[in-house]
């Protein structure tokens, strides 16, 4: 009942909400290696640079997770915010393009302790095809179709090239990945179930430049 109420409230819950929860989740991580027991909403915010009225109402969409007169574990925010997160069991990720982007995450080593691991990566590049990139053998992507299917694989990382990103989005979705991370500098045209975050470097440079330009 209680996970079913959760399930629920996680619907309404505003997505910016959500997407600080793992910046939180990162700086607790960085407490717990400093030897901190507990922390409070004035501390955290200030490591964060927010404010400590942002954090206290971004959890309380969740419940009570601090004690007054000690704050908060910040062993037990983690796992509170894991749990929320789903991240209390590894996720296989499939990477699909090999260029340097693509190929600086397959080489990447931080994903397996934040949640997450990369199992293979695809290109339709014939020369890349069969190649190494890092500990990973290039799979041609017409093979993702057969891979998906033999493992519970939901979330992909594009790096393709922008003229070939919907295309392949639609390969994957209609082969079961409903949680995609588009390093491509182009929108994807997705159905409302499939979750699609955006990384531009670009993008962000041109919002710095009405501040400092």
């Amino acid at each position: 009942m209680i996970l079913e109420i959760m399930q629920r409230a996680e619907k309404r819950i505003p997505h910016i909400v959500i997407s600080r929860l793992p910046v939180y989740l990162r700086a607790l991580r960085l407490m717990e290696t400093q030897g901190k027991p507990y922390t409070s909403s004035q501390e955290l915010a200030a490591w964060l640079g927010c404010t400590p009225a942002q954090i206290r109402k971004d959890l309380s969409h969740f419940g009570e997770f601090g004690k007054q007169g000690t704050g908060y574990s910040v062993n037990g925010l983690q796992k509170h915010l894991r749990n929320i997160l789903h991240l209390n069991s590894e996720w296989p990720v499939i990477v699909v393009g090999t260029g340097h982007i693509g190929s600086a995450i397959a080489n990447y080593t931080g994903f397996a302790e934040r949640g997450f691991r990369v199992v293979a990566v695809f290109d339709n590049d014939p020369i890349k095809i069969g190649s190494q990139v890092g500990q990973f053998v290039v799979r041609d992507v017409a093979e993702v179709a057969a891979f998906v299917s033999e493992q519970p694989i939901r979330h992909a990382m594009l790096s393709v090239p922008a003229d070939a990103a919907q295309s392949v989005a639609d390969l994957l979705i209609k082969n079961g990945i409903n949680a995609i991370l588009n390093y491509a500098p182009v929108h994807l045209t997705c159905p409302p179930s499939v979750q699609v975050e955006y990384i531009d470097p670009v993008l962000h440079l041109q919002v710095m430049t009405y501040s400092v330009g």
